[in-house]
């Protein structure tokens, strides 16, 4: 299924990007072309857009006035069914420039006046997988001409493009559970400054010191947002936390405080764990205090987070998609835990056990009861993150969810 580049296009940002005669390609994209919108396109996992021009014309037959370069894609293609071939996929194209297909490209409202009635649904990989637009990184720079040959070549054995699209999914869940948790206690009237853009997150807050409300996320998929999270906990006054994989710290020389895995599995392959004479179930309404009150001492958890997490539980326990549980013994509440679900999966957080229950096996049978919970709500997976090596990634390894990446905490003191 070897192809050929048919045109490469570029733009200061937006669309049309228009062809150009050659293009440099390096790890960020294509030497001369912009975003308009650089928290969504470009960035080392979305370095190159790419659309093949027989889905070109399978558009334009439905009657969309749809162009090589309209809808924003870098190589134009031809003789390749990109959105057929594997995520890993590589690309080999005239005689340097290597490319790893990395996920599919989602359509929006800024390619809209390529389609009839602003329906850029068209080229979405849900509805026609056959038209979608592809996002590759960038394995070897090279320069690339309209004519460059293209050879598709199988994903190379230490790839981890599937991790990385896997990945995607993770943190965007993730990064949801935080801002309702960051948006509830701001509610209750702390001081809490958030920075939302899509792919990336952050929070700062003068009332609430500690890593908690005070962190940025997202640094994986879009390390350009760096300079506005650096700017937000200067204008807080606070440190903050930047959360970036262990092999790509935010920036030289940045050493973690923390160093954490990513766990992941499928909600079916997680084993049932029961303790004898404990009970677990859902929080019923009314609750939330009494559940607050269990986290924050079982955790250790002191001073003004405690007393936040007492005045905001009630708000955030009414967001959607955020459960929480008890475990019983002897008719009085032994442990609490926490799951936040969105887009078929799962993220469980931190959950506690009073002291004299411990080492019972209540952790994993906690994280089972969340697994099948998930499972009736239609997740398909179930993630959590837990210090590396420590009992709860022990814990979460022996109930089937594995370590897939690793990442830190790197501290940022704008005082210093």
């Amino acid at each position: 299924m070897d192809g050929c580049v048919l045109q490469v296009n570029t733009s200061p940002g937006g669309v049309p990007k228009l062809p150009v005669e050659r293009a440099w390609v390096w790890q960020l994209g294509l030497d001369g072309d912009g975003h308009h919108h650089s928290t969504v396109h470009g960035g080392p996992h979305r370095a190159v857009a790419l659309l093949g021009i027989e889905a070109i014309e399978r558009v334009q037959a439905d009657g969309h006035p749809i162009e090589p370069g309209s809808v924003g894609e870098n190589l134009t293609t031809s003789g390749i069914e990109l959105a057929h071939l594997p995520i890993g996929t590589r690309l080999a194209i005239g005689e340097q420039l290597v490319l790893e297909l990395s996920a599919p490209a989602n359509p929006c409202d800024v390619i809209k006046s390529s389609f009839r009635h602003g329906k850029s649904g068209r080229i979405s990989i849900l509805t026609h997988p056959s038209d979608s637009r592809m996002y590759a990184r960038v394995l070897t720079d090279g320069e690339v001409r309209p004519g460059d040959l293209i050879r598709v070549l199988p994903p190379a054995a230490e790839t981890q493009a599937e991790t990385h699209q896997l990945l995607d999914l993770l943190d965007s869940v993730e990064r949801e559970s935080w801002l309702a948790m960051w948006r509830a206690a701001a509610t209750v009237g702390y001081d809490v400054r958030i920075l939302d853009h899509g792919d990336a997150a952050g929070a700062a807050s003068p009332d609430l010191p500690g890593s908690v409300f005070n962190r940025a996320i997202g640094l994986r998929q879009i390390p350009v947002i760096l300079p506005a999270l650096l700017d937000l906990y200067r204008d807080a006054g606070t440190t903050g936390w930047l959360i970036a994989g262990l092999d790509d710290p935010p920036f030289p020389g940045a050493i973690a405080d923390r160093q954490l895995g990513i766990h992941v599995g499928d909600v079916e392959d997680v084993p049932e764990a029961h303790v004898p004479d404990v009970e677990i179930r859902p929080v019923e309404p009314g609750g939330e205090a009494r559940w607050a009150e269990l986290y924050v001492a079982g955790l250790g958890i002191d001073g003004p987070i405690a007393e936040a997490w007492r005045r905001f539980e009630t708000t955030l326990a009414a967001a959607r998609g955020y459960h929480q549980v008890f475990a019983w013994r002897g008719g009085r509440e032994i442990a609490a835990a926490a799951m936040f679900t969105r887009r078929r999966v799962a993220w469980i957080g931190s959950a506690t056990v009073i002291p004299e229950a411990r080492g019972l096996g209540i952790q994993r049978a906690l994280i089972a009861y969340r697994a099948r919970m998930a499972e009736t709500l239609g997740c398909q997976w179930v993630m959590a993150t837990a210090d590396l090596g420590n009992v709860s990634s022990a814990n979460l390894t022996m109930m089937g969810i594995r370590q897939i990446w690793s990442r830190g905490h790197y501290r940022f003191d704008p005082t210093t």
